[in-house]
C-alpha cells in the first residue's frame, strides 16, 4: 500500500506541473482572449457588452474573407514548396548516404538555422530579393537585366520563397524520422519480387512516410498561418495576412476585441487542421495495417 501510494504520488507530481503550466499559461489566456471578443470599443477604451458583433463584422466584411483565403493559398504554397525540398533531401539523407557521420552532419546542417534569429532570416531574404540585393545585383552583372528590379520584393512570391526557407526544417524532421524508421527488410522484399525502384517508392517508401508528410505539412501550414513577421517585411500592401491584421488590431487600430474575436477564428482554424492531421494520420496508418 505504502509503495502503490508513492507511486501515485510521484504520477500526481510530475502531471501537476504542466497540467498547472497548460492551466495558466494556455486556458486561462485564451479564455480572457474568448472574453474579449465580446467586447466593444468605445473610445479610449473597451466595454464588456457579450454581443457578437465582432463576430458579424467578420462574417458580413469581405475584407477579412480576402484575408483569410489569401493566408490559406500561401499556408498552401509554402507547405507544398516545403515538401518539394524536405522530401528529396530526407530521401537522400536516409537511403543513399551510407556514413552515419556525414548523414548525421548534413542533417544537423538543415536544422542548425532554427538556432538563428527569426528576424535574421527575414531579414536576410529581403536584403537578397531587395532592389540593391544578391539577387538583382547579380541579374545586372551577367546582362539579363539592365537595372536593377523590385519586382522580387514585396509581394506574395517573397513572402513564399522566405516562409519557405524559414519553415523547410519542421518538414524536414518529421519525414527524415518516418523514412528512417521503414524497414530496410521491406524494400529488399519489395526488390527481390522484381519491383523496380519506381513502384517500390510508390507502393512501400511513400505509403510508410506519409505520417511525417502530414506531420510537417501540418507544422508548416500552421505556422504560416500565426505569421505575420514576414508578411511586414516582405510581403508589401498586397501580402497582408490574418496574423498581419490581428496585430494591426491590438496595436494601430486599437480595436483589441475584434483582434480578440480574429484570434479565436484563427484558433478554431489551426485547431480544425490539427484534427484532420490526426485523424489522415491514423487512417493511414490502419489502411497500412
Amino acid at each position: 500500500m505504502k509503495e502503490a501510494t508513492r507511486q501515485k504520488l510521484t504520477t500526481y507530481s510530475v502531471v501537476s506541473g504542466p497540467f498547472l503550466w497548460t492551466i495558466i499559461f494556455l486556458f486561462i489566456p485564451y479564455m480572457v482572449m474568448f472574453t474579449y471578443s465580446f467586447y466593444l470599443k468605445k473610445f479610449p477604451t473597451f466595454v464588456p457588452a457579450f454581443e457578437f458583433v465582432n463576430y458579424i463584422t467578420i462574417v458580413t466584411d469581405p475584407q477579412y474573407f480576402q484575408v483569410l483565403f489569401r493566408t490559406a493559398k500561401i499556408a498552401i504554397i509554402v507547405a507544398l514548396s516545403s515538401l518539394l525540398i524536405a522530401y528529396p533531401l530526407s530521401y537522400v539523407l536516409v537511403f543513399k548516404i551510407q556514413s552515419k557521420q556525414l548523414r548525421t552532419a548534413l542533417y544537423m546542417a538543415v536544422i542548425v538555422p532554427l538556432w538563428v534569429s527569426y528576424l535574421l532570416r527575414a531579414y536576410t531574404w529581403k536584403t537578397i530579393l531587395g532592389s540593391e540585393g544578391v539577387l538583382n545585383s547579380f541579374l545586372v552583372w551577367s546582362g539579363f537585366l539592365d537595372a536593377p528590379t523590385d519586382i522580387f520584393l514585396y509581394n506574395q512570391f517573397s513572402m513564399v520563397v522566405t516562409l519557405t526557407y524559414i519553415f523547410v526544417p519542421f518538414m524536414v524532421m518529421p519525414i527524415y524520422m518516418a523514412l528512417e524508421k521503414i524497414p530496410r527488410s521491406m524494400i529488399e522484399a519489395s526488390k527481390d519480387l522484381g519491383v523496380g525502384p519506381i513502384r517500390t517508392f510508390l507502393n512501400v517508401t511513400l505509403p510508410l512516410s506519409m505520417p511525417g508528410v502530414i506531420a510537417g505539412a501540418t507544422f508548416t501550414i500552421c505556422l504560416t498561418f500565426g505569421d505575420f513577421v514576414a508578411a511586414f517585411l516582405v510581403g508589401g500592401p498586397n501580402g497582408a495576412m490574418i496574423a498581419t491584421i490581428i496585430q494591426s488590431q491590438f496595436g494601430a487600430a486599437l480595436n483589441w476585441p475584434l483582434g480578440a474575436a480574429l484570434s479565436i477564428v484563427m484558433l478554431v482554424i489551426v485547431l480544425t487542421i490539427i484534427s484532420l492531421s490526426d485523424r489522415l494520420e491514423r487512417a493511414g496508418r490502419i489502411d497500412l495495417d
